[in-house]
């Protein structure tokens, strides 16, 4: 069994699950068609697959080492004060409002990522997503960086590539938001219903002075 490395961004974290997420990924993930849309699972129609879902992703998760849940903090639980932050913007707030008197806070299960190891310097991303209630406010971004800061500082890995469908405007926005350069493009068909696709792919490097490469022109494929 390979242990998960938890890992954080602002505002959230990544985490291997328990079996009682699969309430909340029901809710919020897997039960979402346009969730499922550009990617290679289809949506579960009831808790009996959502359960089963969850026990194999568990499994994955325990085989890979590399792959995570998202977690986003949900509500906060109170000690003493009353008057503590409902919600705080960074680590440091955190810290302080544990000192005023919360005593725990929860998370929920958003969505999932995970990477691909393809040799010892190189490192793909299996698809991040995230459930629909929280697209738009910048966890992909977190997200992504978060595993291009783990593949490279704590890898060592000097190449991190993503990919996505030609047709998936807000994936490849986001892969150039966080500096990531397109490479080629691809066909393939889609499992699910033999549909053709093109996939687009990208990459980041790690630069020769130890830091991740994210600056210099960012290209698109040519329409």
């Amino acid at each position: 069994m390979k242990e998960n490395r938890t890992l954080h961004t602002k505002d959230l974290i990544l985490k291997q699950g328990v079996f009682e997420d699969w309430k909340d990924m029901y809710a919020n993930l897997w039960s979402h068609e346009e969730s499922a849309k550009y990617m290679l699972w289809k949506p579960v129609r009831s808790e009996d697959e959502a359960k089963e879902r969850m026990r194999k992703s568990l499994k994955h998760q325990e085989e890979s080492g590399l792959a995570w849940f998202i977690y986003k903090r949900k509500s906060w639980e109170f000690a003493e004060r009353t008057d503590a932050p409902l919600d705080t913007a960074n680590a440091a707030d955190m810290a302080e409002a544990c000192k005023k008197g919360i005593r725990d806070e929860a998370w929920e299960a958003i969505g999932f990522a995970g990477l691909l190891r393809l040799d010892a310097k190189t490192y793909e991303d299996t698809g991040i997503a995230i459930g629909p209630a929280f697209v738009g406010k910048g966890y992909g971004k977190q997200v992504l960086n978060a595993l291009a800061e783990y593949c490279f500082e704590e890898l060592g890995a000097e190449r991190l590539i993503c990919s996505c469908r030609s047709a998936n405007a807000a994936s490849r926005a986001l892969q150039l938001s966080c500096g990531f350069r397109y490479t080629h493009s691809e066909g393939r068909t889609d499992p699910r219903n033999g549909e053709e696709y093109t996939c687009e792919f990208y990459e980041r490097r790690r630069s020769l002075g130890g830091a991740d490469e994210t600056d210099g022109e960012k290209h698109c494929p040519e329409s």
